[in-house]
């Protein structure tokens, strides 16, 4: 039986000007981990999906952990309201990411979130972790991702059994769901 899931990194995209189902996606999402009484682990951002999930987080007594690369500090604007962690490198941010948290939910991001998504998600494949991984899109946003890993599988690269180690969730209570994580009481 795996360890229970008590905090969770959270990948997402750092831009303000995406679409605001997906900024309200992310404020939800991290109300619902405060309910849940999960620490969040994240980028250390105050923008974006980011930004929106840890300051939801925070606002409903939810303990958040931000891991923050100097170097991006005015770009990606650390919320100040949390504990963080500065480094000085992407690969030390996504280290310590892993290290402090049981699993991972990928809401909608762009290339940078793939990219950390695609590195856990690799981790995973080569048996470093057994931690869950679930992918979070209320409009099917991963779809071509997961079209893209069918795709892997069908050609023989990617086992078919693999698959069955990621969740691609629709809704905040799937997500919860596929990760065995009830609302505290």
């Amino acid at each position: 039986m795996p360890p229970p899931v008590r905090s969770v990194c959270v990948y997402c995209g750092s831009s303000n000007t995406t679409k605001p189902e997906y900024l309200d996606l992310a404020t939800r999402f991290g109300a619902a981990m405060a309910a849940r009484g999960l620490r969040l682990v994240y980028g250390g951002g105050a923008v974006g999906l980011m930004g929106r999930v840890a300051k939801a987080t925070h606002e409903a007594g939810g303990d958040v952990l931000g891991i923050m690369p100097r170097f991006l500090e005015r770009r990606e604007i650390t919320y100040q309201d949390v504990p963080h962690r500065m480094v000085d490198t992407m690969h030390e941010r996504k280290h310590i990411m892993f290290e402090e948290s049981d699993a991972f939910v990928v809401l909608p991001g762009g290339i940078g979130t793939l990219e950390e998504a695609v590195e856990t998600l690799s981790w995973r494949r080569l048996d470093l972790h057994r931690k869950p991984i679930v992918f979070l899109s209320e409009d099917g946003f991963w779809a071509p991702f997961f079209t893209l890993m069918q795709h892997t599988v069908d050609a023989n690269l990617t086992p078919a059994s693999y698959r069955d180690t990621v969740f691609d969730t629709h809704s905040i209570e799937e997500c919860f769901a596929a990760l065995g994580v009830g609302v505290r009481a």
